[in-house]
């Protein structure tokens, strides 16, 4: 089995701002697949993809606290890290880019840094959804709890479902597949270099 966990805060004011892009990805899935959220053994609600032997994943608690969700879950379920896939914003990358990869640190995301401690390690494949900076004058938490200009919302809504594709492609054909697909070839080389940094030190 796998998990697929779409991060972002619980409640109808944060719907469709940008730190909620992770829900929205894993909606689109369950849109497709007709799959229906239920309640869980954790703070989290699931819907079950049968077909794909996977668990989609809506965390219940607000996104520093994600962690909690997804290590009881992945306990329960008795699932391997390498199969419980991550989906979450990225203020760092310019809006529509994707960025996979297997593990790696959690970049700052309070999300990330939550289910890195419940899970017990970095060992586990994570899709960032790029949802730009804006203005860097804007303070950081005002700018991932603002919601998506006129401009922006064709651009992010194609995202949404380019990143649904490749959930789909990491369930049947696995990480290393939809990496070598989605990831540009710039994004592709920096990790390579930073995993060659990090097995040297």
């Amino acid at each position: 089995m796998k998990l697929i966990v779409g991060l972002g805060n619980p409640g109808p004011g944060y719907i469709g701002t940008r730190h909620n892009v992770g829900f929205e990805v894993v909606d689109e899935l369950a849109r497709r697949q007709q799959l229906t959220f239920e309640s869980s053994p954790s703070e989290a609600v699931v819907a079950k993809w049968r077909a794909a032997d996977a668990l989609i994943v809506k965390p219940l608690g607000f996104m520093n606290l994600s962690g909690q969700a997804v290590g009881e879950l992945a306990r329960y379920f008795k699932v391997e890290p390498a199969d419980v896939l991550i989906v979450v914003d990225d203020v760092q990358l310019p809006l529509g880019r994707l960025r996979i990869r297997a593990r790696g640190s959690a970049g700052g995301h309070n999300g990330l840094k939550s289910i890195e401690a419940h899970l017990g390690t970095d060992q586990y494949p994570r899709m960032r959804v790029g949802v730009g900076r804006g203005s860097a004058e804007r303070d950081m938490a005002d700018h991932v709890l603002s919601r998506f200009e006129p401009d922006e919302r064709g651009v992010i809504a194609e995202t949404i479902g380019k990143a649904a594709d490749a959930v789909e492609a990491f369930l049947s054909e696995g990480i290393d597949a939809v990496m070598n697909r989605y990831n540009r070839k710039d994004d592709q080389k920096k990790e390579d270099l930073e995993e060659d940094s990090a097995r040297s030190t």
